[in-house]
């Protein structure tokens, strides 16, 4: 049950709906109570000689083969009495027997989504029946669809929320209650490939030595009323997802990348926050305005960083813009590293698709000056909201990041033991990881060090409670500035302009329980979010390397298991998988404390960080694999 659902069945008063959490918590880390679904309790069933805090058993909830999900999503293989299904999520283990009669006109190697009829049992295997053909295993856009069905991601919004969209448009103009800000130079940086432009910045000196910085953030809410349907979808959807090759909007088009998104030379309706910082990074004075702006420039991460390091210029005013912007960031930058926050700088991949849809590369993402100058100020604004909306005593979705569980600091102690790295016993803080990761830097167990000290940690989500944020080492967070495609920042984007812009009380209806049911369903949908794109960029890896079966390539040992070593390649960023059955040389066991895998005869050592050259041999779209065989090993 979610706490919600306790609260009402328990007939706990709103007064005391955070006492009835933080109860649930200290009954969780005493075993009494087990989490599950991110954000639902259960009584764990207690067996003799079982410990309370032992993994749930498959049948304490449904598993995704017995029919969880409404429809299942995998390729159709018929057989001579009946057909069958093998599921694409890697995760559910068993195939579906498709009755023939029951495959709606499937054929072998077809992507279907199915209905499961029948739940497996002792005799009995899961069966199901074919509801929808996505189209043939591998053409253009079938991995797409099926990914959009596994998870139940709508394709197309409901006609009367696209009609609320189109009449929304015409509420563009600027009311009179607006303070016109367009003769500020407001700058919008994101991606080259960015579909919704949700902040933009500007900064102007001040008389006294201070700098006046403006973070616009569009103003959703002002097209999108409370409790309309366009509300009502935006809050089923939770937050936009941003696949490979196409974006499932939060919202319609006509608004997420229409009259809300920030573009260059076009007046937009903002809500802005306006800081006055010192050099140092220390903000001296804010206040809120709904505002009227024009996006004087529109750069891309690359222009914007061209212009950082002095190899391009826009214009003289943008050009100083810029580089006053990147001082102040590094100046906040500093501050947060001085109290103890964490900077992961792991790169993700970039895949790379040709008009087709067909990826043609995989490249690795770098994080430039212009990228970590947009995080530093929206970091910032984030900061600021979050301690003002607390300081006014509103109930908001904070933004939370809880300490690391004791199981998992023990964990991480155990994990970083053997590769030198030493953390202390008496209470695990940010500095002290944030130490072990600058040690490792430029090491090659630095991508290593920095993804185990990233699983140790609790995974970020939404409250209504103010628990901080572990990672950035900050005692109130919340989420204020990307309204366009995640709904808690919509829904505090209208208790700042009715709060803190137009001083007014807040709206009854903004309850503690309330809100904390808005954070529980965005963090459920968050992770779904989440686990959707990891799959589009899984199954385009997995598509692009299938053109490279036979080939041979350069890459270094990135993991290494009891069942063999992960390799990364350097060509493109992509990592598969050398098993350790494929090492024929010599019987492999693996030695933990070196991260190492060692042969029985020839003593010889396959290390984390090694170099080595691989074939790629096997790619497997349904078990989500990449297999490489090991052709040559260099120390």
């Amino acid at each position: 049950m979610k706490p919600k659902e306790i609260a009402r069945l328990l007939r706990v008063p709103h007064e005391r709906y955070l006492e009835l959490r933080r109860r649930l918590r200290d009954l969780e880390k005493r075993g009494e109570l087990r989490r599950v679904g991110g954000n639902r309790y259960l009584i764990p069933r207690k067996t003799e000689g079982e410990s309370p805090s032992r993994p749930p058993r498959p049948e304490q909830g449904k598993s995704r083969e017995d029919g969880a999900r409404s429809g299942v999503v995998g390729t159709y293989h018929r057989g001579r009495s009946h057909g069958s299904v093998r599921p694409l999520d890697p995760r559910a283990s068993s195939e579906i027997l498709i009755p023939l009669g029951a495959e709606a006109g499937a054929r072998s190697g077809d992507v279907v989504v199915v209905r499961v009829t029948q739940s497996r049992g002792r005799r009995v295997r899961v069966s199901g029946q074919v509801e929808r053909v996505l189209g043939r295993s591998g053409d253009p856009g079938v991995d797409v669809r099926g990914i959009l069905h596994s998870y139940g991601l709508p394709e197309e919004f409901p006609a009367q929320v696209e009609a609320e969209a189109r009449l929304a448009e015409g509420r563009v103009t600027c009311p009179g209650d607006r303070t016109d800000r367009r003769d500020l130079h407001v700058i919008v940086i994101d991606p080259n490939n960015a579909r919704d432009h949700d902040d933009a910045l500007s900064v102007t000196p001040l008389e006294n030595g201070l700098w006046e910085v403006g973070i616009h953030i569009a103003d959703v809410s002002h097209f999108v009323e409370e409790g309309s349907a366009l509300d009502r979808e935006a809050h089923l959807r939770g937050t936009s997802v941003y696949l490979v090759d196409q974006v499932v909007p939060m919202l319609p088009h006509a608004l997420s990348s229409g009259v809300c998104s920030l573009i260059e030379g076009e007046d937009r309706l903002a809500l802005s926050l306006i800081l006055r910082l010192d050099g140092e990074g220390k903000v001296r004075g804010r206040s809120y305005e709904r505002t009227w702006i024009r996006c004087a420039r529109q750069l891309d991460y690359d222009q914007a960083q061209e212009v950082l390091t002095g190899k391009a210029s826009v214009d003289e005013e943008t050009d100083r813009a810029l580089k006053t912007l990147d001082r102040l960031a590094k100046a906040l930058r500093k501050k947060r590293r001085d109290r103890g926050s964490l900077d992961f700088d792991l790169p993700e991949a970039r895949v790379v698709l040709d008009e087709d849809g067909i990826p043609v590369d995989i490249l690795r993402t770098i994080q430039l000056d212009s990228h970590r100058l947009i995080e530093d100020f929206m970091i910032l604004a984030n900061e600021v909201v979050a301690t003002d909306a607390k300081r006014k005593g509103l109930h908001i979705p904070y933004r939370v990041h809880e300490p690391p569980a004791p199981d998992k600091a023990e964990g991480l102690r155990a994990l970083l033991a053997p590769l030198g790295y030493t953390l202390p016993r008496d209470g695990l803080g940010p500095k002290s990881l944030q130490q072990v990761l600058d040690r490792a830097e430029g090491r090659p167990e630095a991508a290593l060090v920095s993804t185990v000290v990233l699983r140790s940690m609790a995974r970020a989500r939404y409250d209504a409670e103010n628990l901080g944020h572990f990672g950035l080492a900050s005692r109130a967070y919340t989420h204020f500035t990307s309204p366009i495609r995640r709904f808690p920042d919509l829904v505090l984007h209208r208790m700042v302009a009715r709060v803190l812009v137009e001083e007014k009380a807040p709206l009854q209806g903004w309850s503690l329980a309330h809100i904390a049911e808005i954070s529980e369903r965005s963090s459920e949908r968050e992770r779904v979010a989440q686990q959707a794109e990891r799959d589009s960029v899984d199954m385009k890896k997995i598509e692009f390397m299938s053109r490279h079966l036979g080939d041979d390539f350069e890459g270094t040992i990135s993991g290494v298991t009891s069942f063999g070593l992960f390799v990364l390649l350097d060509r493109f960023f992509v990592d598969g998988l050398v098993h350790i059955r494929s090492l024929e040389d010599d019987f492999y066991t693996f030695l933990p404390e070196a991260y190492a895998l060692v042969g029985k005869r020839s003593k010889r050592r396959l290390r984390l960080g090694d170099r080595v050259s691989v074939r790629v041999v096997r790619t497997d779209k349904e078990a989500r694999r990449i297999d490489f065989l090991l052709i040559r090993h260099r120390v």
